[in-house]
Formats: structure tokens, C-alpha cells, sequence
């Protein structure tokens, strides 16, 4: 059938795969060639390699920099506003969704949606847009899908921070051709509870700490996340298990147990409010808060953002889920996540592309980056 997958098993590059990238052909393609390099977190140097290599050719306009697998790239036109197209390179694992496969204007593999996609439209405008009417920095980033630490664009604020300055910053994330604004912050944290461990053949002499989990699942069950407008962007909390352990061997009454918890909150709560209202759901139970990450307002009243929404033409949405747009907004920089591609598709094993998205997407940005407006007839989102 067209556009599935039946195995289970992850998918790595054919020896006989071409690594070159044309950075000059349509986006679809290039979205196809840039699937077609597997780069899971931690393991994006091939296709690192292949996207640094597709700039240097692009040479003289283009001032490169390679960071372990970050690529970036910047031009020095003089203009009196720089701004920043980011993406990351990296993948969730592979579910049995490579190679790439077309259906008519579908276009389905890991990393399609997030955010291959994203990544061929901002390679595709870096090679093909030289004199762009602001001056343009380029950051294609690794290990976005994993935790905070290892975050690539984290590496470059820490190491080459002169390389994240400019006046806008917009990430290629998948938002179906929408400007999603800001993003949710994210905080992940252990629950333990602790028992008495005994023989589960004279289980009344122990006291089971999986069971006393239950009151843990019944504190989430209960809870009523609330509902956030800012800006006009209505964010969403949640607060849900994703994970429990717990258990030694199939005849002891286990003695420990975890409930590991992700709290998304509205980006008006800072990480320490996010932390104290944890604290406050889950009161007389074990923490260990283990991550988090705050996240960012929408910044839509920033004159550069006004203008960006002015150009393109679309009514910006709250953005669910976190994305380094948080790490531009710390830094002072208003940032925007817009690109082709559907988020609820991300990380799935039917992850796809419509195809119009990339090229509507391209084309309207690149109107952007040359000073012109959004070109009439062109939708926000073609699905």
C-alpha cells in the first residue's frame, strides 16, 4: 500500500545512497534526499556532513561554521536586520519509515513533519535567495529530540554565542503553514513511593509500593489543568504519567516504586512556579524534579514579529509542546515557529507531508526574506 510501513525494524541508509544534497531543487525533492539520511539524536554526522558540504557550495555568500553535527551559515550583506531560520536535524528512533516513499502529493518517512521539511525549505532558501533583503543566519542544529543538555543550539549559545544575534528568529517546526507563537514549557519529574519489601508468598508482611502508586495515578486522574489566553493564543496545561517502574523479581512484594510525570505548562508560569505548583498537586508524595525547560511568550507584539505576521498573512496560534523558541526568548530575541508539516504527525510510525506545504511554505517566506508581502492566493494551510 502507498505510504506504509510493515517493518519494525530501524531503517539505515542503502550503501549506495547519494549523501550529495542539491540545495538548489525543488524542496519536495531535497525534503526526500534529507529523509533519506537516517539521523537519529546523536547520530546526525552523515547528514551533517552532507548539509555542510550542499553550503560550502554555495560559497562566496555564505560565512560557514561546523560545531560537532550543527551547521550554520550566515551572510554579512550590511543590512540593518538579521534574521535567524532554524532547525534541527536530528530524528526520533526510526519505526520501520525509511526510506522515504511518495504517494501522489504525500510524502511519507521519519522525520517528514519534524522537521525535515522544514529543514529542505530553510537549505532551499539559503542557497537560492543570495541577496535577501535582511541579512540572513542559517542554524540546522542536533539533538533536538533528546534531553535539554545535549541540545545542539544549547552548544552554540555556550560556545558561539555571536552566531545566535539577530533582530527575529523563526523555527522550521512543523505548524501546517501557520505561525505557531511561543511555546509551552515542559518539566518532567519522578514520584516515588516507598514500601516494605517481603516474600509475595507471606505478601502481608511487606507493604507494596506499586500499589501505593495507585493513590499517584488517582492525584493525575483528578487533576483539571486549566486553559491560558495570551495574546490571543490560548495555551493548554496537562499533567499525565509517562512512565512507572517499580518491582525486583516475580515473587518479592517490591519495596520502591516511580511514576514518572510531564507537567506542560502555559508559558506565563516560570520553571520555579511550574516546580511549586508540581509540588502543590502531588503534596505529601516523593519528588525528584529530573528536567525541565521554560517556555516562551508569544512575543507577538514585538514590531519585527508584527511585521513578519504582516507579510505572510495568517493569525498566529498558541504553540503546543516545546521549542527552542524558548531559548531565543531568554536571549531577547523574538522568535516564531512556522513551517510546513503537521505536529500531531511527529514522532509517529505514519508521519508524512503534504507536499503543497513545502512548496507554499518556501515560497511564501521567501517572500518575506526578499521584502515583498504574502503572495495572494496562497493559504496558511493547504490541509
Amino acid at each position: 500500500m502507498c505510504g506504509s510501513f510493515t517493518s519494525d525494524h530501524a531503517t539505515v541508509a542503502p550503501v549506495n545512497v547519494d549523501m550529495s544534497l542539491n540545495l538548489t531543487a525543488d524542496p519536495v525533492e531535497l525534503t526526500a534526499a534529507l529523509v533519506d539520511v537516517p539521523s537519529v539524536s546523536g547520530e546526525e554526522a552523515a547528514l551533517a556532513d552532507a548539509v555542510q558540504a550542499a553550503l560550502a557550495a554555495q560559497a562566496p555568500h555564505l560565512q560557514l561554521l561546523r560545531s560537532g553535527n550543527t551547521v550554520l551559515a550566515r551572510t554579512h550583506l550590511g543590512r540593518p536586520q538579521r534574521v535567524l531560520l532554524a532547525g534541527h536535524l536530528d530524528t526520533v528512533p526510526v519505526a520501520g519509515n525509511l526510506p522515504s516513499r511518495r504517494c501522489g502529493d504525500v510524502l511519507y518517512g521519519c522525520g517528514t513533519s519534524d522537521m525535515k521539511s522544514g529543514d529542505a525549505m530553510i537549505l532551499h532558501l539559503a542557497a537560492t535567495v543570495p541577496q535577501p533583503a535582511c541579512d540572513l543566519t542559517v542554524v540546522l542544529y542536533d539533538c533536538e529530540e533528546v534531553e535539554e543538555a545535549r541540545n545542539g543550539l544549547g552548544r552554540i549559545e555556550r560556545e558561539h554565542p555571536e552566531w545566535l544575534v539577530a533582530q527575529l528568529a523563526i523555527l522550521g517546526e512543523p505548524t501546517t503553514g501557520v505561525v505557531e507563537a511561543g511555546c509551552q514549557g515542559t518539566l518532567r519529574v519522578g514520584v516515588r513511593t516507598r514500601g516494605r519489601r517481603a516474600h509475595s508468598a507471606r505478601s502481608w508482611l511487606g507493604d507494596n509500593a506499586i500499589h501505593a502508586a495507585g493513590a499517584v495515578l488517582s492525584r493525575l486522574t483528578s487533576y483539571r489543568p486549566r486553559s491560558v489566553e495570551i495574546d490571543g493564543c490560548t495555551y493548554r496545561e496537562g499533567m499525565q504519567a509517562v512512565g512507572i517502574s517499580g518491582g525486583v523479581a516475580g515473587n518479592v512484594v517490591p519495596d520502591t516504586c516511580e511514576v514518572g510525570v510531564n507537567f506542560r505548562f502555559a508559558p506565563d508560569r516560570s520553571l520555579p512556579d511550574a516546580q511549586a505548583h508540581v509540588r502543590e498537586v502531588l503534596d505529601g508524595f516523593e519528588l525528584e524534579f529530573t528536567d525541565g525547560a521554560p517556555g516562551a511568550l508569544p512575543g507577538l507584539d514585538a514590531p519585527v514579529a508584527q511585521k513578519f505576521l504582516a507579510a505572510i498573512g495568517v493569525t498566529p496560534l498558541a504553540k503546543y509542546g516545546w521549542t527552542d523558541v524558548s531559548r531565543f526568548a531568554a536571549l531577547g530575541i523574538p522568535a516564531l515557529n512556522y513551517g510546513p508539516g503537521d505536529p500531531n504527525l511527529a514522532h509517529t510510525r505514519e508521519e508524512h507531508v503534504h507536499t503543497d506545504q513545502i512548496t507554499a511554505c518556501t515560497e511564501v517566506l521567501r517572500r518575506y526574506l526578499t521584502g515583498g508581502g504574502a503572495p495572494a492566493g496562497v493559504p496558511a494551510s493547504a490541509h
